[in-house]
């Protein structure tokens, strides 16, 4: 089953298509060939400006873990019992009104989004007619095109190759950064236990699998179309820029700490 037959994706497809498409005409006589990955920029920004509530209530959620960072520690001290203390951990987060998984949010809120702009690029037609914007191209190189897709095709140019590296160098250094600056301290995670309860989250595993998102957001960048890399790449260097300027507001940023507060700021 093709999944861009499901009417809700369906939908989607369209009304991206048609966003896209003119936002590109639009762009076209300030930029000539360059208008669709253009558009497709200016729609991750508008994007990601219409998620910027979405982007404070997860640095909220970073100043809560915060906060609590000293209450983990003691736990992990307190309780030796692996289930004991995972089911501590979970009642001091949910007393707390704190969650683990509170940086996943802004991802999920982008998928739809990432699915569109995809699409649009793999696509022959849409709506019933030629998909016009696998013409467009970006510096000469397609928009339609992967890098990977191109490399093992034997149709890679030196502009390509160029493009497509600096793009995933660009991705890597920007997520990295923001996983390393930006993510709040936290004890050592406990050892996992040999049977864990039913429904009870092994936070220490949802730990060490962010710390490979830089890594697998390099690679998607790598095999999609050259138009979703550009996505990616701004998207992900907005979520830098988003998380410092809120950081420092709300001060979670390690250098913008404040000694005296042990309530978040509203």
């Amino acid at each position: 089953m093709n999944i861009y037959e499901f009417l809700p994706i369906k939908l989607l497809i369209r009304g991206a298509y048609w966003l896209v498409t003119t936002l590109s005409d639009l762009f076209e006589p300030l930029v000539g060939a360059q208008s669709a990955a253009i558009a497709i920029i200016v729609l991750t920004l508008g994007v990601r400006i219409l998620l910027i509530p979405v982007g404070r209530s997860q640095v909220k959620a970073t100043l809560a873990r915060q906060r609590i960072a000293p209450k983990l520690a003691e736990l992990q001290r307190k309780y030796k019992n692996p289930e004991v203390r995972q089911r501590k951990t979970m009642e001091l987060y949910a007393a707390e009104k704190a969650s683990p998984f509170a940086g996943c949010l802004p991802v999920l809120a982008q998928m739809p989004v990432l699915m569109a702009v995809y699409g649009l690029f793999i696509l022959p037609e849409i709506d019933g007619e030629s998909n016009a914007l696998l013409s467009k191209s970006f510096l000469g190189i397609r928009l339609d095109a992967s890098l990977t897709g191109d490399l093992f095709g034997g149709n890679i140019t030196v502009t390509h190759a160029a493009v497509g590296v600096a793009i995933m160098v660009l991705i890597g250094i920007v997520t990295q950064t923001s996983r390393r600056l930006l993510t709040p301290p936290t004890p050592a995670p406990a050892p996992k236990p040999q049977n864990m309860p039913e429904g009870m989250p092994d936070l220490s595993g949802m730990t060490k699998m962010m710390s490979f998102v830089p890594f697998i957001t390099v690679f998607i960048a790598a095999i999609v179309p050259l138009a979703a890399a550009l996505y990616l790449a701004t998207t992900t260097t907005w979520t830098l820029c988003e998380r410092l300027v809120l950081g420092k507001i709300y001060g979670t940023l390690p250098h913008s700490k404040k000694e005296e507060p042990d309530t978040p700021a509203t």
